[in-house]
């Protein structure tokens, strides 16, 4: 959440600065410092930043690739709910991660429930505004292009089905980044805890895009109804 990103959400509601100050409840003084970039957004602000101005969760502030946490929260669910998931939106919360770094988090992780799991590509389709060269970057860091990939392609396929064609070219040169470093070893979609029988079944009944990203998973864009 940038000093530019806060001035124009609030340009955006027709507010002075005089108005929003007396919104988020701090002195005009202090939101001129954060417009200007002479004090950093601190995190307790951002989420009111979020609810006052109607920002999306793509504001919120990315850590390095590197302090992405192996032990996120295992609160799936409530996390993709906050983002605006159909699946969880009884779920009622603020988001309090950006939407990419919850998708690398999500699919850091060896299993997760397959409800969570489907509502991964949700993320690419919803959020295709996402900061792609930090998720490139932090999937080729943590070995997740193939995961990543996957979800990538399961959103493009979504969108153009729907014929939101202006957001469409931002997954494919995505898409085309990950192919050229697509492992070649065999792995799962956040479902590692597959049996044997489980994973010689898949490998012979795994959809193309399954195949084309070394996944052993039966997913396919016609199974996520949320897009519909």
């Amino acid at each position: 959440m940038t000093s530019n990103d806060l001035k124009r959400a609030r340009v955006a509601k027709n507010w002075t600065q005089k108005d929003a100050a007396r919104h988020l409840g701090v002195s005009q003084c202090y939101l001129s410092f954060l417009e200007t970039g002479r004090r950093a957004v601190p995190d307790k602000m951002a989420q009111r930043f979020l609810l006052e101005y109607e920002m999306p969760a793509t504001v919120l502030p990315l850590p390095s690739p590197e302090s992405s946490d192996l032990g996120a929260s295992a609160e799936w669910a409530r996390c993709l709910g906050a983002l605006g998931y159909p699946g969880f939106s009884y779920l009622k919360a603020q988001p309090d991660k950006n939407p990419a770094e919850f998708l690398v988090d999500a699919l850091m992780q060896p299993d997760l429930d397959s409800r969570v799991a489907k509502g991964l590509p949700w993320v690419v389709f919803k959020y295709t505004d996402m900061n792609w060269g930090w998720l490139v970057k932090s999937a080729k860091l943590h070995d997740l292009q193939n995961r990543l990939g996957f979800a990538v392609t399961l959103a493009r396929q979504l969108l153009e089905k729907l014929r939101a064609n202006e957001s469409v070219p931002a997954l494919v040169h995505c898409e085309a980044l990950l192919e050229q470093s697509r492992l070649a070893r065999e792995d799962t979609f956040c479902h590692n805890s597959l049996t044997e029988t489980e994973k010689r079944w898949l490998r012979d009944k795994r959809p193309p895009d399954a195949q084309r990203w070394n996944l052993l998973t039966d997913l396919t864009a016609e199974q996520l109804t949320y897009a519909f």
